[in-house]
């Protein structure tokens, strides 16, 4: 866990470095949006079906063995289930900066889009 707290720290890090260069020029955001969205509608794809996945995964399991235990449960589901919704939230926020909401919330002119 620590390994990716670090991972994210130094991708935060990353990120609030180079806003103030995205801030000089606004239309810099909108135009790495516009490059990037096959890219982004890519990914928020993946996302959300390896969500389904993870969900198909552990309902399989489930059903596979017949029996549910409260020990499985404990053990298995909740990872399962962070793993589904940390998955969807990344699904559902690259769908918000891909599309016109997210353009408008960065001040970008939606007309593109």
């Amino acid at each position: 866990m620590k390994k990716i707290s670090n991972y994210f720290l130094a991708a935060s890090v990353f990120v609030m470095a180079n806003v103030p260069a995205f801030a000089a020029e606004e239309t810099a955001v909108c135009k790495l949006i516009n490059d990037l969205k096959p890219i982004i509608n890519t990914l928020r794809t993946l996302a959300f079906v390896g969500a389904a996945f993870v969900l198909m995964d552990w309902a399989w399991g489930f059903i596979q063995k017949g029996e549910v235990g409260k020990d499985d449960l404990k053990n298995k589901g909740v990872g399962m289930l962070v793993g589904f919704f940390l998955l969807f939230g990344v699904g559902i926020l690259l769908h918000f900066v891909g599309s016109k909401g997210g353009a408008s919330f960065f001040e970008c002119n939606v007309d593109w889009l």
